[in-house]
């Protein structure tokens, strides 16, 4: 049954207006941030948040510009500062790319990308966003990428701005330190913006401002796709797709756990590519399902796809008849607000167990936030979950149990030639045998060599993979070279078929295959 659309009007009007009002700031902010301009980022937010509530798979999210994705954005610009005119074309891209993620069905992978990736991955992202103010917040022209930013005002401190520095530090007062009785009523970014602004124009502060916002809705424009540049634009969609749907899911999961409902991941990241194809088509900043604006929209009664609709027609509202207003707002209060982002995206919780953590998650954490900060931000995500899977499988590897025992060990209460039973080894397979351990069969040939007969005991193994079947039929061929007799005992037939349907049929019969202990022995008996 569906619920319909004006069900809850009054929760959703409510939850949209909020969610709105915090919007604004946010995605001024990011905005100017990314280096496209305030205007970008609220039409992102429009356009984005507009058409992915409509045509997504979490009726209650928020979407618009985020901290990530306009590291990305901001990272591109810097990088290809003659050409920025490729971002446009890769957001378009990365629609599509999100789209095909969502008609494959790929949505619930982001549940199988491990927590200390996650946790490396924000911790980098809050601490660039930190970096990228730091400019802005003294009064100084940002340049580059965050570290070089840095280095930018390490080396401008005798050229700082003390205006500039007194509205950036009134901005993160407001942010840290508003009440929270208050701040449910007024967001706080809010609050800061209103102040901050006031304080300059009051005060004739020369600061550096937002500058002129278009009073009109956005006009289409029309990616352009060069041979020359696609090689360029295709790594920096899949990196935009990869870490808005990231984003975005996670988001979803999120919005789950507050209204115990189901989100629908496929139909998410469809919703996600509309709004970003669309939002590339009108110069709009790239935008993903954003936490804390879901997170307001759900607490202040949102609950169906019309709160999103709602932001985004609050938002276009201020476009129309706020812009003037909006122009004067000083870029060192954008910065103190950012600041208070990206404090808040570092993930806390696994920092106070640093010194408790496993080795292998802290290692993979800290390699995550240092290739975050310092080099791309796909790499790090690639490389955490690779050195994650790498370690999880030397992990289980160790869990692998090879035993070698006489055959005396089982044969008791069976009468069995002597000559048999000094010549014949038992090798016992317990755990996982995948390709991580597989290996450990090699290893254990020599020990066994010298005998007649050798019982390969692969009842107690929980899983096997190709690669432990062609390191089985590795062992088959070596010991049948030296006319050695090999029993391979099974848990059950279906495991024994699928098994040797992989090669072994060929090297073994159906008496050289026990499904029990007292089956090889017979075996041995009856040879």
């Amino acid at each position: 049954m569906k619920t319909n659309i004006l069900s809850n009007f009054k929760g959703d009007l409510a939850g949209g207006i909020t969610a709105g009002i915090i919007a604004l700031p946010l995605a001024i902010a990011f905005g100017v941030s990314s280096g496209l301009g305030a205007t970008a980022g609220i039409y992102g937010s429009i356009i984005v948040g507009m058409l992915a509530a409509i045509f997504g798979g979490t009726p209650t999210q928020i979407s618009g510009p985020t901290g990530p994705l306009t590291v990305v954005v901001a990272s591109v610009i810097a990088t290809h500062s003659s050409s920025p005119e490729l971002i446009f074309p890769a957001i378009f891209l990365s629609g599509i790319f999100q789209i095909v993620l969502g008609i494959f069905k790929v949505g619930k992978l982001v549940n199988f990308i491990p927590y200390p990736v996650i946790s490396g991955f924000m911790s980098g992202i809050g601490a660039i966003i930190i970096l990228l103010q730091v400019n802005s917040f003294l009064g100084l022209e940002i340049s580059g990428t965050p570290v070089e930013g840095l280095i930018n005002a390490l080396k401008s401190l005798h050229s700082v701005d003390i205006q500039s520095i007194t509205l950036g530090l009134i901005a993160l007062i407001i942010v840290f330190f508003t009440p929270k009785k208050i701040a449910k009523i007024i967001p706080s970014p809010l609050i800061a913006l209103i102040v901050g602004t006031i304080a300059a124009i009051a005060f004739k502060f020369d600061v550096n401002t937002i500058g002129e916002i278009p009073r009109s809705l956005p006009t289409l424009i029309l990616p352009k796709f060069h041979l020359d540049n696609i090689e360029i634009i295709i790594p920096i969609a899949l990196t935009i797709a990869v870490l808005g749907s990231i984003d975005s899911l996670l988001t979803s999961l999120v919005a789950d756990s507050m209204t115990k409902t189901k989100h629908e991941s496929n139909k998410e990241l469809i919703g996600q590519g509309i709004g970003n194809m669309a939002a590339a088509l009108f110069g709009g900043l790239v935008s993903c399902g954003a936490t804390m604006r879901t997170a307001v929209n759900i607490r202040s009664g949102g609950k169906t796809r019309l709160s999103g609709v709602i932001h985004s027609i609050f938002l276009i509202m201020i476009v129309v008849f706020f812009a003037p207003v909006a122009a004067k707002i000083p870029l060192a209060v954008l910065a103190g607000i950012l600041i208070k982002v990206g404090v808040s995206i570092i993930d806390y919780k696994f920092i106070r167990l640093l010194k408790a953590a496993p080795r292998n998650d802290l290692l993979v954490m800290l390699l995550v936030f240092l290739i975050t900060i310092f080099d791309d931000l796909i790499l790090a995500v690639g490389v955490g979950v690779v050195l994650s899977s790498i370690l999880f499988a030397a992990n289980i590897a160790k869990q692998t149990d090879i035993k070698l025992v006489g055959l005396s060990d089982i044969s008791e209460g069976n009468y069995i030639d002597e000559d048999l039973i000094n010549h014949t080894m038992i090798m016992h397979i317990d755990g996982t045998l995948f390709f991580g351990s597989a290996s450990q069969i090699a290893s254990r040939i020599d020990d066994v060599m010298d005998n007649k007969t050798v019982i390969v005991d692969c009842s107690n193994i929980k899983s096997m993979d190709i690669s432990a079947v062609f390191a089985l039929e590795d062992l088959v061929l070596t010991l049948k070279g030296k006319k050695v007799r090999v029993i391979i005992i099974f848990n059950n037939r279906e495991v024994a078929a699928s098994t040797l349907k992989l090669g072994l049929r060929k090297l073994i019969g159906a008496k050289d295959i026990a499904f029990s202990s007292q089956e090889a022995i017979e075996s041995i008996q009856n040879q």
